[in-house]
């Protein structure tokens, strides 16, 4: 944290000029007075020049018909390009979330910069480049993200319709659902490149949220490590993983991460569960499986559509 405070501190001081330089060569337009969670910002009426600092503000703001002209990528997960499908051609790469390329945000000079959850000094540096606007981070909350989003860029009832076609497919595959696969119990895992266990995925997170859309849970023992948690996973070791006997298991594998499934999948206690000896063991893509909002829960909501209706 502290080497966090003195590479913003640096970067404010020796970006600062240079920030303030292209500040006065925008031309001011109107704008209308936000209130998030960092303060309040004064946004333009319609940005032309919108930079996002995350994956998940990208995949909203281009489900409402906007292309952001930069972005960052994932940390770890998957980046969200499948699931959009070429309508982010030419947005140009910023770097990594945790580390965005500030001297090519200056460059740009967006007229809005967007981002879920930003730090206090994130905020603060970004704020003396452009408007800037933090979007409260909840993974099951993302329904009432969306709709935060589209008031903030005049979206709102494209939001809206979003999500009102989004319930209607829910309707029609519950029935579908309750018929065929009524009461199942569903793991939802995550395997990590670089760390050496994994995680199951519990209520608070975005995923297992869509499943209960479908009256579809996670096992009673994961509910009831979980129930006391403030985090939307738990940890598994490879001796713990009767936590995940199931129905089926999802499996969600960041980039690189096949090493580390292999390690699990040749153990004999791993082999020993029935998900797996019964074939009901489905990698999908940790892009749009762990984190994300409209575009990415159609995703998921194909997958569970593929390997839960079609092919049980």
């Amino acid at each position: 944290m502290t080497l966090s405070v003195i590479f913003f501190k640096g970067c404010y001081s020796f970006y600062n000029q240079k920030i303030l330089s292209s500040k006065s060569q925008v031309i001011k337009s109107e704008c209308r007075i936000i209130k998030h969670e960092l303060g309040e910002s004064c946004i333009p009426i319609n940005p032309q020049r919108i930079i996002v600092t995350d994956q998940e503000s990208l995949e909203i703001l281009v489900a409402l018909g906007l292309k952001p002209i930069a972005a960052t990528t994932a940390n770890r997960v998957g980046n969200k390009a499948p699931i959009l499908k070429g309508k982010i051609n030419k947005i140009i790469d910023l770097g990594k979330e945790s580390q965005p390329n500030l001297e090519k945000i200056v460059k740009l000079r967006p007229d809005l910069i967007v981002g879920y959850s930003l730090s206090y000094q994130n905020y603060q540096l970004f704020s003396q480049i452009a408007p800037t606007v933090s979007i409260e981070y909840k993974e099951n909350g993302w329904k009432e993200t969306l709709l935060q989003v589209g008031k903030l860029i005049n979206k709102a009832q494209e939001a809206e319709k979003l999500l009102e076609k989004y319930h209607q497919r829910i309707e029609t595959l519950r029935v579908a659902f309750r018929q065929k696969i009524k009461n199942k119990e569903i793991s939802v895992m995550r395997f990590y490149t670089s760390i050496q266990f994994t995680q199951f995925l519990n209520e608070l997170s975005f995923p297992v949220s869509i499943l209960e859309e479908f009256k579809l849970s996670i096992p009673l023992a994961q509910r009831q490590i979980s129930s006391n948690a403030n985090v939307s996973y738990n940890n598994v070791s490879l001796e713990r993983v009767n936590l995940l006997e199931s129905d089926a298991m999802f499996i969600a594998l960041d980039p690189g991460a096949e090493e580390n499934f292999q390690k699990y999948q040749n153990s004999p206690l791993w082999q020993m569960l029935n998900v797996v000896k019964n074939n009901r063991v489905y990698t999908v893509d940790s892009g749009y499986w762990i984190f994300g909002n409209i575009l990415s829960a159609n995703a998921i909501l194909d997958d569970l559509v593929k390997y839960l209706l079609e092919e049980s």
